[in-house]
C-alpha cells in the first residue's frame, strides 16, 4: 500500500509540474477563484517557505535520507494508516527530490517547481501537500498510540505493558 500511494503522489506531482511549466508564465498568475486561489509558477531553491535557499544540495541529501528512512520503516509496516502516512511522505519527498536532481540549474541543485497559491500561504505543489498531510497523519497516529507494526499502545497503570496486562505481579508464586 505504501508503494502504491507513493507512486500515485509521485506521478501526480510530476504531471502537474510538467503542466505548470508548460502552461503558466512566470509573473503572470492564473486566477482560479479571484486572487485568493491562483496558479503561480515559482522555482524554489529552498525548503518550505523558501527557507535555506542557499543550501539546495543539503536539502537534496536530506530528501535522500528521508526516502531511505521511509523505505526502511516501510519494510516492517503492519498498519494501513502508517502505510498511508508514510506513502504520502515518500511520494512527496520523491517528487521534490526529482526536481532537485534533474531540474535547472543542475544535478543536486535543481529548483523545485511550485505553482499552487492560496491566499497569503506560500506557493506549493502536490509533493508539498502530500508531505504535510502525511506528517500530520503520522503525528496523530503517534499521539494516539498507533505503532507502525499495527499495535496500539494503551495508557495504563504503571507496570503495564502495551496491551495493559500487568506484568509486575509475581507469577507462579504460591501463597
Amino acid at each position: 500500500m505504501l508503494i502504491v500511494i507513493a507512486a500515485v503522489i509521485l506521478v501526480a506531482d510530476i504531471l502537474t509540474k510538467v503542466w505548470a511549466v508548460a502552461a503558466i508564465t512566470p509573473g503572470q498568475p492564473i486566477e482560479i477563484i479571484g486572487d485568493v486561489v491562483t496558479f503561480t509558477l515559482v522555482r524554489n531553491p529552498g525548503a518550505a517557505f523558501s527557507m535555506a535557499t542557499s543550501m539546495t544540495w543539503i536539502l537534496t541529501l536530506v530528501a535522500i535520507g528521508v526516502v531511505i528512512g521511509v523505505i526502511k520503516i516501510g519494510r516492517t509496516l503492519r498498519s494501513p494508516w502508517w502505510a498511508l502516512g508514510l506513502g504520502l511522505v515518500l511520494g512527496g519527498a520523491l517528487g521534490n527530490l526529482m526536481d532537485r536532481l534533474f531540474r535547472a540549474p543542475g544535478f543536486m541543485q535543481g529548483h523545485v517547481v511550485d505553482f499552487m497559491s492560496i491566499g497569503w500561504w506560500p506557493v506549493f505543489n502536490i509533493a508539498d501537500s502530500a508531505i504535510v498531510c502525511g506528517a500530520i497523519l503520522l503525528v496523530v497516529l503517534t499521539l494516539f498510540g498507533f505503532e507502525p507494526n499495527g499495535e496500539r499502545l494503551h495508557s495504563g497503570k504503571s507496570g503495564s505493558d502495551k496491551t495493559g496486562d500487568n506484568k509486575s505481579e509475581s507469577q507462579g508464586e504460591n501463597k
